[in-house]
């Protein structure tokens, strides 16, 4: 896998583009951190094995940011307080991704066993915002950034004016917010909150990965993409529609994926979040399970 440094910083391309399941790392050298687990296993494990890694991050909870946690079971794992609890038992795991359908929830679990290498873990320590964390020859400042996930992270790394943003992740297909405690309320302030770091460089955790500045467009497309979701979401609710039909117009992911049934997962749980959140501004109503643009 190809490694680029970014001043004192190593950014460890994941396969598949970074693409889910996988993830890019960021690799803080000096300090021996490594955030987010998910790059290349054998790569890993050869740092790992070099003894160059001292202790993990987490930007937060979601399984293809820790799919290689396991191999680091005797590091420290640092990460915020909102996003723990997932990751001490698998059914609160499933619980966050509002799985309740039995044989789901089995197919789940073997899922995260096999291929995410989950095993429950605790962290050693709470990161909270605007903690300042000094390294040696650069400082790291955590920004909280909810939405995502409840505690999702961003790190901003002042003196090579480097802002690694985790899965706010600047793709052409815009935010993710499907889990039990996202928000898309939370997901636009976070996304505010970023814009607002003056960054020469943003690094994140999927696809293209670096970006340079100046990204004021960047963010605006980025953002722009929740309100487009809502207003093809109206479109559809001219008519009464049930949340099955609604799925079935793919709103989020734009065309039936394969396999589907991981994707109609996906676009159910971003559908409920918008209903709920048109709900909430009184664009929408319900009645006899079916919704409408009022």
């Amino acid at each position: 896998m190809e490694h680029e440094r970014y001043g004192p910083l190593i950014f460890m391309r994941g396969e598949n583009r970074g693409r889910y399941p996988y993830c890019h790392s960021v690799f803080i050298e000096e300090a021996g951190i490594l955030i987010d687990p998910s790059s290349n296993r054998e790569q890993l494990k050869r740092l790992h094995r070099e003894k160059r890694i001292k202790m993990i991050w987490l930007t937060h909870w979601h399984e293809d940011h820790l799919m290689h946690l396991d191999l680091f079971d005797d590091l420290p794992l640092w990460m915020s307080e909102q996003d723990a609890p997932p990751l001490g038992d698998i059914e609160v795991f499933l619980d966050w991704y509002l799985i309740d359908n039995p044989s789901l929830r089995e197919g789940w679990k073997s899922i995260m066993k096999q291929q995410f290498h989950f095993i429950p873990r605790r962290a050693e320590r709470f990161l909270k915002d605007k903690d300042v964390i000094d390294f040696g020859s650069l400082k790291g400042e955590v920004i909280q950034t909810p939405g995502h996930s409840p505690g999702h992270l961003a790190f901003f790394f002042r003196e090579p004016s480097i802002l690694f943003t985790g899965d706010y992740d600047l793709t052409p297909m815009g935010p993710w917010y499907g889990d039990l405690y996202s928000s898309i309320t939370d997901t636009i302030a976070s996304i505010q909150r970023l814009k607002s770091v003056t960054a020469h460089m943003w690094l994140t955790c999927h696809e293209t990965g670096v970006f340079h500045g100046p990204g004021d467009e960047l963010w605006k497309r980025y953002e722009g993409t929740i309100y487009d979701r809502e207003n093809k979401l109206l479109r559809v609710l001219e008519e009464p529609r049930t949340l099955e039909e609604i799925v079935a117009s793919w709103i989020f992911y734009g065309k039936p994926r394969e396999p589907k049934d991981f994707f109609e997962f996906g676009e159910r749980l971003h559908m409920q979040k918008h209903l709920a959140w048109l709900m909430e501004k009184g664009l929408i109503d319900q009645q006899d399970g079916k919704f409408f643009k009022k």
